[in-house]
């Protein structure tokens, strides 16, 4: 049996499968994690499409020899009819994936899936301290000791105001603990932070990006892990949207809605559609912001030229100057807005 098309609805243990052969006969099975690959053999699809959710980079490097689709789940979720199960989900995926101006995930390669999983721990361990910092600051209150706010001048006087602060033995005992376990955590940070480094200096890509102003080796091995290649978008202002440096378009015009920005979750392995536009910047951040769109748009084109391996050429507009033709700003600050935008999702 050959299928020109075959959708996986992707689980732990079950997985639900869902195509359509030359003769026009539905295909809808359920099948086990063990029998997955045995499966896939049998029917021989052309192309497999799957949503771009949990393990779904897993299974499209597994699925090499086929063309493999990733779809952005919120973009299959109005296909989906009836109940949400995964019959239904498998054939929301096959419609999804028949839609000619449908857009696609880019397949992760195991070296960006390295770089996530090494952001990903250090935004648990910046997490973890920050909590304690702030348990710390909390008892240390009921003590009459008040520290000030921020993460260094709280360990730069910690240690002092325990010593000093009038406690007894058991709370200052209990204070030296906490305070060891802070130090245990600022070195663990401090390793993360040498390995970022470390493969910020054999990275081509995080090289280029590193030659821009305020861009460091947490910035951009995050930009890597998230957008291999810059040529994924058509300009910087694309780029931009999906960063979350320019508001997202919500009126019939398509003119920038500037009304209000909305906070999204940290950039997430499992729904990375480089096309697909994203707020990353809140409601504060963007009213503390000092550059205009168009210098973060702008910034935005020097990232997604530094992220290509190739220079990416630009079609010019009919009465338009080009983007090279411009005048540019003597400086272009747009990196410095780009890093709060990454600090927002906890990635520096």
């Amino acid at each position: 049996m050959s299928l020109e098309l075959l959708a996986i609805d992707l689980g732990k243990r079950s997985f639900h499968l869902y195509g359509v052969d030359r003769d026009g006969l539905i295909i809808s099975r359920k099948t086990g994690r063990s029998k997955l690959i045995e499966t896939i053999e049998e029917l021989d699809p052309e192309t497999i499409a799957m949503e771009a959710c949990a393990s779904a980079h897993y299974w499209g490097r597994r699925f090499v020899a086929a063309g493999r689709l990733l779809i952005n789940p919120r973009f299959v979720k109005p296909f989906v009819k009836g109940s949400k199960n995964d019959a239904a989900d498998a054939e929301g995926i096959f419609e999804a994936a028949t839609r000619p101006t449908m857009r696609f995930v880019p397949v992760k390669s195991i070296e960006q899936q390295d770089l996530q999983s090494l952001h990903r721990m250090r935004d648990r361990v910046v997490c973890a301290r920050t909590a304690l910092i702030n348990h710390m600051r909390g008892l240390l209150a009921e003590y009459g000791v008040i520290l000030p706010q921020g993460a260094w001048p709280f360990l730069a006087q910690a240690r002092d105001a325990v010593a000093d602060a009038e406690l007894s033995d058991l709370a200052r005992a209990l204070f030296c603990d906490m305070l060891d376990e802070l130090g245990g955590l600022d070195l663990r940070l401090e390793k993360l932070d040498r390995q970022l480094a470390a493969v910020c200096r054999t990275n081509e890509a995080c090289r280029r990006l590193s030659r821009l102003p305020d861009v460091g080796a947490v910035v951009a091995t995050a930009l890597v892990a998230a957008v291999d290649d810059g040529r994924h978008f058509r300009s910087g202002r694309e780029l931009a949207a999906w960063i979350g440096l320019v508001p997202r378009q919500y009126n019939r015009r398509q003119t920038p809605a500037r009304r209000h920005w909305q906070t999204r979750q940290s950039l997430s392995p499992t729904a990375n559609d480089p096309r697909c536009p994203r707020d990353d910047v809140s409601i504060g951040e963007a009213r503390r912001s000092p550059f205009s769109v168009a210098e973060r748009a702008r910034g935005a084109t020097r990232l997604q030229s530094s992220l290509s391996p190739s220079p990416i050429r630009r079609q010019e507009s009919p009465g338009r100057c080009s983007r090279e033709k411009r005048t540019m700003r003597p400086r272009d600050r747009s990196a410095v807005a780009l890093k709060a935008a990454v600090r927002m999702r906890g990635d520096n």
